[in-house]
């Protein structure tokens, strides 16, 4: 496609034809810009989104190249990354990310995607009408060793800071006599897309669920912290438990519906985070995907069939 320039020009020329692709699909994915290095994404991604959207109540490692250009991840390679929407978690989230690949691995290591309306199609009927009539609940413990610590994941070093910010997001937080802290958050599992009105399946719920873990690491991780003292654990919205079949129905949904396209250099793949889930494959060899976040969504605006709270819906 020639310089960068002639790339952020002919997207800015397509902007209503790209919006359009994703009401359709969920992801765009472009082969053969030239992309080589942070200051290239970031004049693109400016030439997508409408605003930049930040990323918050951050839940896995990411090296931060300024520019709120991210790593995708920086989680070990031998480890598979689940679909999930970025923040579905939070009250406000990215309605736009933007990934590109700088480096392809030897082997692996896609960002597979899955249509959220059909995943919800997927999921069983009754299993589904309980999330759209409950939601469902995610409790996070931070720690040092196991997940991000808090001050990571928020930010901040003030305790009083994260109160603050958690009375404003809907979040319950208790703090540990050792200093830990402790969240609970309600949040819908189906919303509305606000452009297209479609339901979709947004939610962190198998993700982050003690039966998506390998079963060796769970069973060494509930054998030491106990399984209330897991990183992180999902439910119901009523606090009902999850069966290991419904979990693992929600991840086959999952499975049913993705896709995957394996990463070249120059690549640049553009998600509609709320009608599309993504995910990583274990990989081997370099790898360097950049990643954006763009048109910060409310929740509110999304037609939610709970409203988010800090706690279980009675």
């Amino acid at each position: 496609m020639g310089t960068i320039e002639a790339a952020r020009s002919w997207l800015e020329d397509a902007h209503d034809e790209v919006r359009a692709a994703l009401d359709a699909h969920g992801v765009l994915f472009l082969r053969g810009l030239p992309l080589r290095g942070v200051e290239d994404f970031a004049v693109i991604r400016d030439a997508v989104v409408s605003s930049r959207a930040p990323y918050q109540e951050k839940a896995t490692p990411r090296s931060d190249f300024g520019d709120d250009v991210f790593s995708s991840t920086d989680l070990p390679p031998a480890q598979r990354i689940r679909q999930h929407n970025e923040n579905s978690y939070t009250i406000t989230f990215p309605g736009t990310l933007m990934f590109a690949c700088l480096i392809a691995p030897e082997w692996g290591g896609a960002t597979p995607t899955a249509d959220c309306r059909r995943v919800l199609e997927f999921i069983p009927d009754d299993l589904a009408r309980r999330f759209r009539e409950h939601g469902w609940i995610l409790r996070r413990n931070y720690s040092e060793h196991l997940s991000l610590p808090w001050r990571t994941s928020f930010g901040t070093d003030s305790a009083e800071e994260i109160e603050r910010y958690c009375a404003a997001n809907l979040i319950g937080c208790e703090w540990g006599q050792d200093g830990t802290l402790h969240t609970t958050q309600l949040r819908p599992a189906v919303l509305h897309h606000p452009r297209t009105s479609e339901a979709v399946w947004f939610n962190h719920v198998a993700f982050w669920n003690r039966y998506s873990l390998d079963e060796s690491i769970r069973e060494v991780l509930e054998s030491d912290l106990g399984e209330d003292g897991l990183p992180f654990a999902t439910m119901l919205g009523d606090g009902t438990t999850l069966t290991r079949d419904e979990v693992d129905a929600i991840n086959a949904a999952y499975d049913k519906a993705t896709v995957r396209e394996s990463w070249q250099p120059g690549d640049l793949m553009i998600v509609d985070n709320i009608l599309a889930s993504h995910g990583r494959e274990a990989f081997q060899g370099d790898r360097r995907i950049l990643v954006a976040m763009g048109d910060a969504v409310e929740i509110t605006a999304c037609r939610p069939t709970v409203a988010a709270a800090t706690g279980p819906k009675s």
